[in-house]
């Protein structure tokens, strides 16, 4: 099979190839997908899973690619509640070989199913950035409705459903970024933005929850506007500095086939959309992948037509 691989973490996303690589088989309670789409996270490449297994030896030469959305084409030993032909969106394995690939090689409990009328590309979207926002809003910051949210990167793949889910059960959304990504925020849900780069930060006010995928000083000057009892959820490692007197977390995300389904059930019927920017054919996924310019939105690799 065709798959995108890194061989050496110093040049990182630059250093990726195309080659051909043997179909990986299904294990106990795996399933084998021939992928369609699958999504990228671009700070992959500074993910210690990405070059190591889970005891620390080298893996390389190395599948990126954690998302994907495609069809089950063979069942492991002992796999229950997917079948043969079944279409299926999900989050892989970190330590395991991704879904730059014309084949991946999946739990089958990572994977749920994806009903036929959601393009491949709009699946392959979802999982990471869908089901960080949900546990971040949901499952570590337990969000409410009538309390505010400072979504950071709020025109971002993770932002933009931030801003949406936490609207959709009532919050204020206040989203923030770069001045291009004014528009951007407002239109996926955010009721004011502010400015990082013209704007001071600090006016904002209190929040009862900041939602943090920027980090640095960003990140620490954010554990100063949560309210008591509020919350500073992190995705880009533990807070630098603790709000005083609310919860400052980080996580890393988990898959989970109930949350997955939620996130679907809400594209479906409108509630919800996803923040799609380039697509690119895996013949062209090496250049896509290593941009000249910004990046808006999530890249998804059309794996086939």
């Amino acid at each position: 099979m065709k798959a995108i691989v890194v061989t050496d973490e110093a040049a990182g996303r630059a250093g990726m190839t195309l080659v051909e690589r043997p179909e990986p088989r299904p294990a106990i309670n795996d399933v084998l997908v021939r992928v369609h789409a699958s999504g990228f996270v671009p700070t992959e490449m500074e993910w210690p899973s990405t070059w190591t297994d889970r005891r620390g030896r080298d893996r390389t030469p190395s599948i990126p690619g954690h998302e994907l959305a495609g069809v089950v084409t063979a069942l492991g030993y002992g796999t229950t509640g997917l079948s043969v032909g079944q279409r299926v969106f999900g989050l892989t394995d970190w330590t395991r070989d991704g879904t730059l690939a014309e084949y991946a090689a999946v739990e089958a409990r990572n994977l749920a199913p994806l009903s036929g009328d959601i393009d491949f590309t709009v699946g392959a979207s979802l999982p990471i950035s869908g089901l960080t926002a949900w546990q971040g809003l949901f499952q570590h910051s337990r969000l409410q409705a009538g309390q505010s949210v400072l979504a950071h990167g709020a025109a971002g793949a993770v932002g933009s459903v931030v801003a949406q889910l936490a609207c959709e059960v009532g919050a204020y959304v206040i989203g923030s970024g770069r001045a291009a990504d004014r528009q951007t925020a407002l239109d996926f849900g955010a009721q004011e933005f502010v400015d990082l780069e013209n704007d001071a930060l600090e006016d904002v006010g209190g929040v009862d929850l900041v939602f943090d995928v920027i980090g640095g000083d960003i990140g620490r000057r954010s554990a100063a506007l949560v309210r008591p009892g509020g919350t500073l959820v992190s995705v880009v490692g533990p807070p630098q500095m603790q709000p005083a007197d609310g919860l400052g977390i980080d996580f890393v995300v988990e898959p989970d086939r109930a949350q997955l389904g939620e996130i679907l059930h809400r594209v479906r019927d409108g509630r919800l959309r996803t923040n799609i920017g380039d697509v690119a054919a895996l013949d062209d996924a090496v250049a896509a992948l290593n941009p000249t310019g910004r990046r808006k939105g999530k890249t998804i690799i059309r794996i086939r037509p």
